[in-house]
């Protein structure tokens, strides 16, 4: 495969933008950059239409950029001499993508707006039109954002949370970037749309405990399908399994009645429900009511960006 060209920088202010006021507001660009979120819109769905699965993969990227030290656009960052970026850590490697499509938005608004817009700003609009995209909702984006010079590989395997942990791990991660018990319930409901490797879910079917037992609470079928799909050892590393089988292109609230009948793919998703407590009664209110998700999806992914970049 040939290389590709070297992106848009990402690091590129002028004086006037620099001395603006740091805080983030949703018109940041109105006067200086009308056409942005038309120019991020087009390139998104464009994206789309080419890969379905790509909606998934830019609200995955938007994810993890913001856990780790907040959403500044390091994830992008290719390693140098200096530091060891983001990209190879552990929850990301052969994991996120769609670095290209943002590359593409990028080079389309540094026509039309030189030096201007972040690329941090340009993720989490695209991540917001992914899902806007695949039938979610929709939210206001901050913006005015400013790139990181640097990345951490550390920071990112400390902080990105893990696919296998339980309640009481994950609510410690969200809380350490400033989100609520509420919003990692919610923000989990992202995994109705995209597709995890094998590897980040075949503990769950093989050896869940230590003692070489499938999860006992995964539906007897589902695990089935998934020992077929993943045999133990997996001889193919690329296979992909859907978050959500029933309809894994589409944003609604469908994973959530998946967490219901034991066909939470990743065991960060299936002890939501397993876990007796407050997540369960999300889960339970979400299955009923995807306007009640829809609203409070809204309002987490406002939360997850300003409660990072405080």
């Amino acid at each position: 495969m040939a290389p590709r060209s070297p992106p848009p920088p990402c690091f590129h202010y002028d004086q006037q933008q620099q001395q603006q006021q740091e805080l983030l507001v949703p018109g940041f660009y109105h006067s200086t950059c009308p056409q942005l979120q038309d120019i991020v819109q087009a390139g998104v769905e464009k994206a789309v239409e080419n890969e379905t699965r790509m909606a998934a993969s830019l609200l995955r990227l938007h994810f993890h950029d913001c856990f780790v030290n907040g959403c500044d656009g390091s994830v992008l960052l290719d390693d140098t001499p200096t530091f060891t970026g983001e990209k190879n850590a552990v929850p990301n490697k052969n994991s996120i993508r769609g670095f290209e499509v943002i590359d593409q938005i990028k080079a389309r608004v540094e026509s039309e707006c030189p030096g201007l817009v972040s690329c941090a700003d340009i993720i989490a609009i695209a991540a917001r039109d992914s899902v806007v995209l695949a039938g979610g909702p929709s939210w206001e984006v901050l913006l005015g954002r400013r790139d990181s010079l640097t990345a951490s590989q550390a920071a990112a395997n400390a902080s990105i949370p893990s696919p296998a942990l339980d309640v009481p791990a994950l609510t410690k991660s969200f809380q350490n970037v400033g989100l609520t018990l509420q919003d990692m319930i919610t923000l989990s409901g992202s995994h109705t749309i995209g597709q995890a490797h094998c590897f980040t879910f075949t503990q769950r079917l093989y050896n869940q405990s230590g003692n070489f037992q499938a999860d006992p609470s995964m539906d007897s079928q589902f695990l089935l399908a998934l020992k077929q799909l993943c045999p133990q050892g997996n001889p193919n590393p690329n296979t992909l399994a859907s978050l959500d089988l029933s309809d894994p292109t589409v944003f609604n609230n469908h994973y959530f009645d998946n967490l219901m009948r034991g066909e939470g793919l990743l065991n960060s998703d299936q002890v939501l429900f397993t876990t007796t407590g407050i997540t369960q009664e999300f889960v339970e209110l979400f299955s009923k009511d995807q306007h009640a998700f829809f609203a409070n999806f809204a309002i987490s992914m406002e939360r997850s960006v300003e409660t990072a970049e405080s």
